[in-house]
């Protein structure tokens, strides 16, 4: 319980009122969140938490320059003009990030193995799905607590 309140405070101080648009969501305090959040989940100890975070990242940054690859591909097969070759190429090129998103998992998962159990490695997917779901979660309080503040019109 102890930790879910420094969770809990964690989230409240990274995320701002949504009504002030100037403001933006901290990275650090987020990512500083979201180590916490998977350390708590996966009960990491100290020795696997000290392993596991480097590669955690290193993986995490591949995979979002391939997801960048990926919206690419996304906003050419919008653009007007877009002929048959050009589509079959983007298709083709899809493909293969895909292969290689699916490619780099298999690689983490096995560098990982080594640092965590089989049951911890598995949840790992499904603990960062938890994190995104409780981020979105609180963002709609927030939201909603703003437009309670605001007066009618």
């Amino acid at each position: 319980m102890k930790n879910w309140i420094v969770i809990g405070l964690l989230f409240a101080c990274s995320l701002p009122g949504y009504g002030q648009r100037e403001k933006r969501v901290d990275r650090e305090k987020l990512e500083a969140a979201r180590v916490a959040f998977i350390t708590n989940r996966l009960s990491l100890s100290p020795e696997q938490a000290e392993k596991f975070w480097p590669l955690y990242n290193e993986h995490e940054d591949s995979r979002k320059e391939l997801m960048r690859e990926l919206y690419r591909i996304s906003k050419k097969a919008k653009e007007d003009g877009l002929t048959q070759s050009v589509a079959q190429e983007l298709m083709e090129e899809r493909f293969d990030l895909q292969q290689a998103l699916l490619q780099q998992e298999k690689e983490f998962l096995g560098k990982v193995s080594e640092t965590l159990t089989p049951v911890q490695a598995l949840r790992l997917n499904e603990t960062n799905r938890d994190f995104a779901r409780h981020i979105y979660r609180m963002q709609g309080r927030e939201r909603e607590k703003e437009r309670e503040r605001q007066p009618e019109n």
